[in-house]
């Protein structure tokens, strides 16, 4: 008796710990493609960057902690399967125009000049390391002209 009550928690215990694997593979499971337009900005200057995450992730090998973080003590806490955030839940500074002139703090909390830092910074490392790269280093890269 106390054998088929071992047996039968044991079962329960590992479709308990199935069913957790299976739902955290599915909340890692993110869009191949994501076209990176923000609502904090009602016009846009350029046209939106469609972003390929699984290029980055899969074909570049880019750790997801090198674009995804959040920022305690200095430091980047974020680790993979941690929930992800908009970026613009955190840098929600919307100025466009003189962002170079914002005091520091300001500067943090400016979405364009998040998305410029991380991205460009990544991109012209690349280059300097394999100048055969393909990495987009000028507005054009990342924003291509606009349809016609």
């Amino acid at each position: 008796m106390k054998k088929r009550k071992l047996v039968s928690c044991l079962a329960i215990a590992v479709v308990f710990m199935f069913s957790a694997a299976l739902l955290a593979m599915a909340a890692q499971q993110v869009p191949e493609t994501i076209t990176i337009k923000p609502p904090i900005w009602s016009t846009l200057t350029k046209t939106p960057v469609e972003f390929s995450h699984k290029k980055h992730s899969a074909e570049y090998k880019i750790a997801c902690d090198q674009c995804h973080h959040v920022i305690k003590d200095g430091k980047n806490i974020w680790k993979e399967g941690d929930e992800v955030q908009k970026c613009e839940k955190c840098h929600t500074e919307a100025t466009t125009q003189g962002e170079m002139k914002l005091p520091p703090d300001q500067k943090k909390l400016n979405l364009k000049m998040a998305f410029h830092n991380r991205c460009q910074n990544c991109h012209k490392k690349v280059k300097a390391e394999k100048p055969e790269s393909k990495a987009p280093t000028t507005c054009a890269g990342c924003h291509p002209a606009k349809a016609q």
